[in-house]
């Protein structure tokens, strides 16, 4: 699941000053002999910006240097060792863009890019970079642009968003959008295995005994660890004939790979909606790739799936045949919330029918339960050496919530989610997820109410909120530097009828230890009724994720 990639030499480029051009960089000693050069002209380059001690080793390779002559009172001079740390290329956290190449480089600093139009690096940084990339100093100087820090690049590529930049691995944040290099990816399920099998890495020195080490890596693919989050899953009504009457079986819905958008039908829908047309693109079982290969994979359970549950061929009251629950299996789902207002269709003997049938298959759940407390405990998952807690709400049945002897969903409310959060850190969660239930149906735009209680859950010390119930993927907020996802939309579902029904967004979160450093939201089409299918963020996924930013207006500086 994780592919590593071979180590490569950088790909040298055209550049106006070839600072390589009499040490090759295929050789290691002409590597060392460069890199010290870069020290003499970099004040930086004995260490890492902002990087804070870990266990990671790091890469080193010993520097050769000639044998003084030796005397009897002669000191051995300390070997110096090059240290190698993974360079990354990110750009705005709200590009379409999933990787970059050399060639891209070049094209950006000839000025016939039609990505971007600047290469920015921290100033500090800059012969680091170019070393990494093969380059001497830029001729035009407006076509790669210096940010004081860190905090500054950051800013300019959230402001300008046509801006390559370049940063170490420990100074990736989710504020950017890491990119592959050379067909590699250092973040998310698909990356290296190793820092070492990173293509790009960045030079420093180290001599022995020196005040000035390079500090350990705080992020190393090796260690890291993925979070795919899905949103509404039904198992009943159009998805149960996709995958029954068509005999296709339970696996059906999860073996959707890439499709694009050809052209729309206007006013096709019974609804009055256009609809897209659709072309299959290949990469068939991707989506199934994506869940099995992530250490945790979660979605919402929007149907209850009772011993003696009934088919609905149409209506709003949903069961599911608790056999179809072996596709999520298969699939590689690790956790369903409950907490939803569909939760007790079946009655309260439908959720007691449905935890343990969901127990039955080993897969965790929260958000419903035999009595309040019970809906109110949050799950429990190991991942990456992390305790992830996941706490699951409703807002819209108040009907279904409840009690204290009577089987329901659980309550958001402020008091509630501060306990909960509470109980969830003294049973040793190390990260806390709140998956609630709410907004409001095709609607992709949060309203107050809704913006408090998500603002009341990462004040109680939840760490992310992933909200589902529009049917719509909806807009998304960063506040106190935590993120909160409305809405995901459709996963699993069978509403045909308008293009925003049939999309969605699933999210893949690549984390180290505790700490979120990468999001990547990835755009999906449903089709039959049943199966997500991912689209290209550039192309035909354009239309849902600009849907995404126009509702988070004003909710999402990055």
């Amino acid at each position: 699941m994780r592919a590593s990639v071979p180590l490569r030499a950088p790909v040298p480029l055209l550049a106006p000053v070839p600072l390589r051009a009499r040490w090759p960089l295929r050789s290691g000693v002409a590597l060392a002999l460069f890199a010290l050069l870069a020290v003499a002209c970099d004040p930086s380059a004995t260490r890492p910006s902002s990087a804070s001690p870990s266990p990671s080793p790091a890469p080193s390779v010993a520097v050769a240097s000639a044998t003084p002559s030796a005397t009897p009172s002669a000191t051995p001079a300390p070997t110096p060792a090059i240290v190698l740390r993974p360079l990354v290329p990110v750009t705005d956290f709200r590009a379409p863009w999933t990787e970059t190449s050399a060639q891209e480089v070049a094209a950006v600093l000839a000025g016939t890019s039609e990505r971007y139009s600047a290469i920015e690096v921290v100033e500090a940084q800059r012969f680091k970079v170019l070393a990494a990339l093969g380059l001497g100093l830029p001729g035009d100087r407006t076509r790669f642009i210096l940010a004081p820090d860190l905090g500054a690049l950051k800013a300019d590529l959230a402001a300008s968003r046509d801006r390559l930049a370049f940063l170490l691995a420990d100074d990736v944040d989710p504020s950017v959008r890491a990119l592959g290099w050379a067909g590699a990816f250092l973040f998310g399920g698909d990356r290296v295995g190793a820092a070492a099998d990173w293509p790009l890495q960045a030079t420093f020195i180290e001599v022995e005994g020196s005040p000035s080490a390079v500090a350990p890596m705080r992020y190393d693919p090796a260690t890291a660890w993925t979070l795919v989050a899905g949103g509404d899953i039904l198992l009943d009504r159009g998805v149960a004939l996709a995958v029954g009457a068509s005999s296709r079986g339970v696996d059906f819905p999860f073996d959707g790979g890439t499709v694009t958008i050809t052209s729309r039908c206007k006013d096709c829908s019974v609804f009055g909606w256009d609809l897209p047309r659709t072309e299959r693109t290949g990469d068939e079982g991707a989506v199934r790739a994506l869940l099995s290969g992530a250490d945790l994979a979660i979605a919402n359970f929007e149907n209850p799936a009772p011993d003696a549950f009934k088919f609905h061929e149409s209506g709003t009251v949903f069961s599911a045949d608790p056999a179809l629950i072996e596709g999520l299996v298969n699939a590689g789902i690790d956790y369903l919330s409950l907490g939803n207002n569909h939760i007790r269709d079946a009655g309260a003997r439908g959720i007691l029918d449905t935890i343990e049938n969901l127990d039955g298959w080993g897969i965790a759940h929260s958000g419903a339960g035999a009595d309040l407390s019970a809906a109110r405990t949050p799950a429990l998952l190991a991942a990456g050496g992390v305790t992830v807690a996941i706490l699951g709400y409703d807002t819209i049945a108040g009907g279904y919530f409840a009690t204290a002897d009577l089987a329901g969903s659980a309550p958001l409310t402020a008091e509630n989610v501060r306990e909960d959060v509470a109980v969830a850190r003294a049973a040793g969660a190390g990260l806390v997820i709140v998956f609630p239930h709410w907004g409001t149906e095709y609607d992709p735009t949060p309203f107050a109410g809704q913006r408090r209680l998500a603002e009341a859950a990462i004040d109680a010390g939840a760490d992310m909120v992933i909200g589902n119930h529009a049917h719509w993927a909806a807009g998304m907020e960063i506040y106190k530097g935590k993120p909160i996802w409305y809405a995901l939309g459709n996963f699993v579902f069978d509403q045909s009828w308008s293009e925003p029904t049939m999309e969605g967004i699933t999210l893949e979160l690549t984390f180290s230890g505790t700490e979120l450093v990468q999001v990547r939201m990835r755009p999906h089409l449903i089709l039959e009724k049943a199966q997500p299918n991912f689209m290209d963020p550039a192309g035909s996924g354009a239309v849902v994720m600009g849907q995404v930013w126009a509702a988070s207006e004003g909710l999402l500086d990055w």
